[in-house]
This record gives structure tokens, sequence and C-alpha cells, in this order.
């Protein structure tokens, strides 16, 4: 006995005259006839596939007892997951309107048995839906807006042959699937996971540039992902996803740290993780962190709204500093006590603390981008043209960043690297920027970004593809382990 069919119909004609044994879901449930090895192939037409129905026990049956069964557990959890279907259909969005070009009508039913369609025109559609949900029968809905698109994809049941009009062609596809016919191409591989990146297009300085994302996506790709762009109103669809990058800049009061957060409360690996945002999004806690475990850092203090009066010990210039400030933002160099008591009191409708920072005048900073905890690249930023900082916000904007370059890992000093690497584990084990100056050969962070800028000729000009490879490649670890 090779092959039964499950059904609470058994006595459909579509069904009763195919010479294959026709059998109740509570036999197959109850015999013990079905629990032998001479059963091995299981067809599985029982009127519903929803989450713990009778259809759904029949294939989990059929997988504990070591028997091929259609469709799978997996498809039918997959059915419900419209983003997945989508994401699949947009794969293939080529194939889709070609083999719909032709149709005058705004919507098109498909229905599809064993890859075989019931309209021969859509032959190739139908394989393809096959190859990708597999299962005996499917109804699959297509619309046309500005093009063709899968709005809908169901498993059907026998109810679906309409009083014997597609019996027929029911049953010669069913005999092609028992004969191992090639009803799909092997060429149709369904991507493994699922990748979402949050991005803002309307952010004046992201932390990646288009050309930039779009290697991210290339990485994605090749290593088995499909990739959907969410932005800050796509909260729900975080559940249908297998892991979150963030690629937009973080902040704790914010929908970027809800997201890190609904995600990792989901068990889904996210960059940046809301542990890292906040501690990389505070500088007075940052700062408190480098010097309680020897990491080099500039002389600070930090100043508190409620006193009285501050007469700052570090001497001018100081460089004053908001907790969250962020690509140079909320960073301010003071030359004199006035100064110092205006921009205090600027800096205190905002923030209960403000961190002073001893002033180190250098003509560039290191950044040193890590990943998992090891280094990913190592850039020199310049500061912008006339101006103490990497940026300067009133400058034109022609002239508001300075120069970069980008080295080889081995060519740069590795008290550099190890400064960066032991800074960032602090951290966590995520993406991080760590800013760095060197005065007199000696290495002071200035901050870790948990959020760090990669762009493309910048971060990338060194390591090209690998940069974008290496950070796909440590997500997918995350899912996977």
């Amino acid at each position: 006995m090779d092959t039964i069919i499950v059904t609470e119909k058994g006595n459909h004609p579509a069904v009763s005259s195919l010479g294959t044994r026709v059998i109740s879901p509570g036999e197959y449930i109850r015999s013990t006839e079905y629990l032998l090895k001479s059963t091995k192939n299981i067809v599985n037409l029982c009127d519903e596939y929803d989450y713990q129905s009778t259809g759904y026990y029949i294939s989990l049956l059929a997988e504990a007892r070591g028997q091929k069964v259609i469709p799978s557990v997996n498809i039918m959890i997959d059915f419900k997951l419209p983003s997945l279907i989508r994401g699949d259909a947009e794969d293939f969005d080529k194939m889709i309107q070609q083999a719909l070009e032709s149709v005058t009508t705004d919507t098109v039913e498909l229905l599809v048995f064993f890859g075989m369609s019931a309209q021969p025109q859509f032959s190739k559609l139908g394989q393809l839906l096959f190859q990708l949900y597999q299962a005996p029968i499917l109804k699959a809905v297509f619309n046309k807006r500005t093009k063709w698109q899968l709005s809908s994809l169901k498993p059907g049941t026998l109810d679906e042959l309409k009083n014997g009009e597609n019996d027929a062609a029911f049953q010669v596809a069913y005999q092609n699937y028992l004969l191992n016919k090639k009803v799909t191409s092997k060429q149709f591989i369904r991507k493994k996971y699922d990748l979402g990146i949050l991005v803002n297009p309307e952010e004046p300085v992201p932390p990646s540039d288009p050309a930039a994302i779009k290697n991210f996506v290339s990485a994605a790709e090749n290593q088995g992902f499909n990739v959907h762009f969410i932005g800050k109103n796509d909260f729900n669809k975080l559940i249908q996803l297998d892991a979150l990058f963030i690629r937009e800049t973080t902040q704790v009061n914010h929908h970027t740290y809800r997201f890190a957060r609904k995600a990792e409360y989901e068990g889904i690996p996210v960059i940046d993780d809301p542990v890292s945002i906040l501690k990389c999004s505070n500088k007075v806690y940052l700062q408190d962190l480098l010097k309680s475990q020897g990491i080099g850092v500039p002389n600070s203090e930090v100043y508190i709204k409620s006193s009285k009066q501050i007469l700052p010990e570090l001497g001018f210039p100081i460089i004053l500093k908001t907790p969250d400030g962020a690509f140079s933002k909320g960073v301010k160099k003071v030359t004199n006590q006035q100064e110092f008591d205006l921009q205090l009191k600027a800096f205190f409708q905002h923030s209960e603390l403000v961190i002073g920072q001893q002033f180190m005048p250098t003509e560039y900073d290191w950044r040193v981008g890590i990943i998992g905890g090891k280094p990913l690249y190592v850039c020199k930023y310049y500061m912008a043209r006339d101006h103490w900082q990497i940026i300067n916000w009133a400058g034109k904007e022609s002239r508001r960043f300075g120069k970069s370059e980008t080295f080889a890992i081995d060519d740069v000093p590795r008290a550099l690297i190890s400064t960066a690497i032991n800074s960032s584990k602090l951290i966590g084990n995520g993406l991080y920027g760590v800013d760095i100056k060197e005065v007199d050969g000696k290495f002071y962070v200035i901050e870790i970004n948990d959020n760090p800028s990669i762009d493309s000729g910048v971060e990338d000009k060194v390591g090209k593809k690998a940069v974008y490879n290496t950070i796909i490649q440590h997500i997918l670890h995350l899912i996977e382990q």
C-alpha cells in the first residue's frame, strides 16, 4: 500500500474512482494498519487545514509516522502568513506578469490541482504555486492594479470542483502526481528567512545611503533571506519576520527603540538590540562605564540641573554634550564662563544632566566598526573645513562633512583595534562604531555608536562586499543559534 487519500468525502466522484484507497480521518487516526511502513504517501484532502483541525492532525500524525504527506504541517502554517506569500510572489513577479499579460479583466481566480492548472493557459503559473505551496488543491486570486499581484492564496477542498465541473482535470493531475511527473521547476527555491530592514526615507542623514542599503539587500538575498523594507507604521509586521535590521538613527524615546524592544520580546534577533540602544544613547552612562573599566577617555564631569551654581573644573574650552545627542548634534564647544552658562541653560531645557568633556583637538577621529566582537572596518573621519567636528551642521551643505579615509584592519595600530574591541564588549555583541581620538600615541574613546554609519564608498571602501556579507552572516548566526 503506497498511497492513501484521507478525506471526509470518500464518496466524492473525483476520488472514488481513482483506484487509490480512500479512508476517513477517523480510520487513519485509529487504525493500526496505517502505522505500517507500507503506507508511504498520504494525500490529505480534509475539509479544513486550520491549526488543530482534523486536517492539521492528519498531516501531523503522518509526519510523526515517517510518511510523506501533502500538504505538510509547515505548508498549513505558511498559509496563515500573508507576508510570506506576498514575498514569494514578489520573487517571481516577472513570471506572474508574463502569465497574465493577455488577461483583459482585473481579477483572475485560479484553481490548481497537484501543480496542474484547471485553466491550461496558466499552466506555468500553476506549477510555480505548487512548487512554493504543495497542497492537493490551491485557490489563487490575482488582482491587477498598476500590475498583477497575488492577493490571496488558500488551500482548496473537494468542494472547489463544483459539482463535477473539474473532476476530470483533478483526476488527470492526481495520476500525473502519482507517476512523479515533473509538475514543477527546480529553479524555484524559496528563501529560508525573512529579514526586515527598518528605514526612514525622510531622514536627512541616515546610517546608510541608498547604495549601501542596496548592497545589504543583495548580501541578504544571496544568503537566503527575503528582504522587506518596513517603516515606523509597520509595527504589526514584526512577528512575521525572522530578524530585524535597524537602519534608521536610533533613540530611546523613539519608535526605533520600540521596534527593537518588541523584536526582543518576540524572540526575533535584532540589530540594534534594545540594551545596546539604551547604553549607547546615553553619554553619561558611557563615560562612567568606560572609566570604571579602565578604558581611556577624555577627562569629564557631569553637571546637574538642580545645582545652584556650576563652575567647571576642566578649564576652557569645554565640550558640552546632551546625554542622547547623535551625529554631532547636541554637542557644543564653549570657550568661557558666559558661553558655558548660556549653553548649559539651553541643554537643561531637555535634560536633567549634561556632560562636560575635555577638549582634545585632533585633525581626525578614528572609527572602528565592530560586529560580533570582531573588527569590521577602520576609518579616519577628518574634521569639517574650519570646524572642530567631523560634521558642521551650520556650514554649507557642500562643506558640511570632512573627508574620510578607510584602512585595512592589519594596517592600523593594534592598540587601536584592541581599544575598540574591549570597549564594544562592554555594550554587547552587536554592530558598533567606536569613535576614538589618538593623542601622542594614546587612544581615547569618545563614544560608542550602536547604529554606526555604513555608506557606500566610505566604510566599505576597503572591505567592499565583505562588510555587508559579514553583517548579514552575523544576523543569520543569531537566527540559527
